[in-house]
């Protein structure tokens, strides 16, 4: 678990970063910074979407995902939560909401290859490197999305620390059906979110995102199936 605290530590120090240089910076140009993110969001998310070999069982994971998402209604949990936090601090006039730095920073730095491959290296082998490499990162990320969308991004740090550890602990009970292919699926299923992420922050779309996360893991289910069907 050392791995992913130290992930968490550089998220919050990075976060932290932003909004002080967010201070300083005009907000013309912080409103060009917040386009520049959401592109770079939709190009990490595209990106990785790339990485699925199956688009049957891509399918099935989004259309399955979104049932269960919407019964539980995951997105009105995570953004009544975020939103109790922004009445109680937030200050007036303040443009961007706390409840979009929340879940961008949430799925962004939590639903991507390296939090998923890394996180399982770490519980199946203890090979940290990816995640050291992915806070490196993270730190940086973090920086940028803080300056733009505020203290909700390092409020993500908690949910980061929560899925990638309960990943590194259910690593090794979930080991024998983590294929090669099962893992491809579930980074695609994951960087398709993000794409989606990216659209909304450009204002194109307003889609509730994170009642699409059960799709992350059917795949772990779905792949085996398929391939004794087919």
């Amino acid at each position: 678990m050392i791995a992913v605290i130290i992930n968490t530590l550089a998220v919050v120090v990075g976060s932290a970063l932003g909004l002080l240089l967010k201070k300083g910076i005009p907000e013309r140009i912080t409103d060009t910074l917040m386009k520049g993110v959401a592109l770079c969001t939709l190009y990490i998310g595209w990106s990785g979407s790339m990485k699925g070999e199956n688009t049957l069982v891509l399918i099935l994971s989004m259309a399955i995902g979104a049932v269960i998402g919407e019964g539980l209604d995951f997105d009105a949990r995570l953004n009544g939560f975020a939103q109790s936090i922004e009445a109680r601090f937030q200050k007036g006039g303040e443009k961007v909401s706390l409840a979009e730095g929340f879940v961008t920073g949430s799925l962004v730095l939590c639903v991507g290859a390296m939090a998923i491959v890394g996180s399982l290296q770490a519980g199946l082998s203890g090979d940290y490197e990816t995640l050291f490499t992915k806070a490196v990162l993270d730190l940086i990320g973090s920086m940028v999305f803080a300056s733009t969308l505020g203290i909700g991004v390092m409020l993500s740090a908690g949910l980061l620390f929560l899925f990638q550890g309960g990943i590194v602990l259910l690593a090794q009970v979930i080991s024998p059906f983590l294929t090669d292919a099962v893992i491809a699926e579930m980074v695609c299923s994951g960087s398709l979110m993000i794409f989606a992420l990216g659209l909304n922050v450009l204002g194109i779309t307003k889609l509730k995102v994170l009642n699409f996360l059960p799709a992350i893991f059917l795949p772990i289910a779905l792949c085996p199936l398929i391939d004794m069907v087919m």
